[in-house]
Formats: C-alpha cells, sequence, structure tokens
C-alpha cells in the first residue's frame, strides 16, 4: 500500500506542477485508496478509521478556508481531505509547514524572476502559464504556485523520513 501511496502523491505532483490543478477523479482514487486500506485493516501508516476521518475533515476544512479567502483552489482543498485520509490528524501540522514553506520558495523565486527577467522561460514555467501564450485553446493559470504538489512532496518527505522517530 505505500507504493500506491507515493505514486499516487507522484501523480498529484507531475499533474499540479504541470496543469496547476488537480482534477477530481485523482482525488477520489486517491480517496478510495485510502479508504480501502483502512477496510481491509492494510493502512500503511498503521492509523485507524477515527484518526483518518479526523485527518481528512481537518485537512478539507483548513484549506477550505484558504479556498474561501481565493487564495487557494478547490482541487488543493480536496486533495488535502484526501491526504489527511491517509496519514490522519497528527502529521498534517508538519506537512502544512513543509509544503508552505515549499510554496513560499516558490513564490519568492517567481516574483524575483519576474523582476529580473533574466530566465524568462523558468518564470513562466514558475508562474504555472504555458510556454506557447499565443494558443487561444490553452486556458491561462491564475494560481501560480501548485500547493498540492507541495502537500504531496511534503508527505513523501513526512513518510521517508518525519515516521523515523
Amino acid at each position: 500500500m505505500p507504493y500506491l501511496w507515493l505514486l499516487w502523491l507522484l501523480l498529484a505532483t507531475v499533474y499540479d506542477a504541470r496543469q496547476r490543478r488537480i482534477p477530481n477523479w485523482l482525488v477520489l482514487v486517491g480517496a478510495a485508496i485510502a479508504l480501502s486500506a483502512l477496510a481491509m485493516n492494510a493502512q500503511p501508516f498503521g492509523i485507524r478509521w477515527p484518526d483518518a476521518l479526523t485527518g481528512s475533515a481537518l485537512g478539507f476544512g483548513f484549506l477550505l478556508l484558504f479556498y474561501a479567502a481565493g487564495v487557494m483552489g478547490a482541487g488543493d482543498v480536496k486533495f488535502a481531505g484526501a491526504l489527511g485520509l491517509w496519514v490522519g490528524a497528527t502529521p498534517l501540522l508538519p506537512i502544512w509547514i513543509f509544503a508552505s514553506l515549499l510554496a513560499g520558495m516558490h513564490a519568492v523565486l517567481w516574483l524575483a524572476l519576474q523582476r529580473l527577467a533574466w530566465f524568462p522561460r523558468l518564470t513562466l514555467m514558475l508562474s504555472g502559464r504555458p510556454l506557447a501564450t499565443d494558443d487561444p485553446g490553452v486556458r491561462k493559470h491564475t494560481r501560480p504556485i501548485p500547493f498540492a504538489a507541495y502537500l504531496a512532496v511534503a508527505a513523501a518527505v513526512w513518510m521517508v523520513w518525519g515516521r523515523q522517530s
């Protein structure tokens, strides 16, 4: 099961980094696998139903505040809810903190590159806008920071190093 979880995190990271969105099917797959693992008593992190449901509610509920403020997309919120099913409530705070640090570094680098204009392709990549902006069929992204991708990276780091103690 940890390999399915890591595969789900990888898919979310790549999808959010490239598209700046998390599709519902990806959130539902992650949640379904987490619920199946709980039902089969094969949860890779040893959490039980109450902690998983609490983690899901906290993950969803906390980030819902940021969505309501207009600074986060709905996919990030749903992804955090599914992530909470996997890890439970306790590791969510360190995962959020690390993901927020990564997102903050992304924002600082993006702002610096916008001002310096030394690396225009890197600036476009960090902004989430497509490199070929002349194509009218390509949607322009309004949120430059792929927070779900950073949540996924932080969760993978937690799995490898955070659980050692």
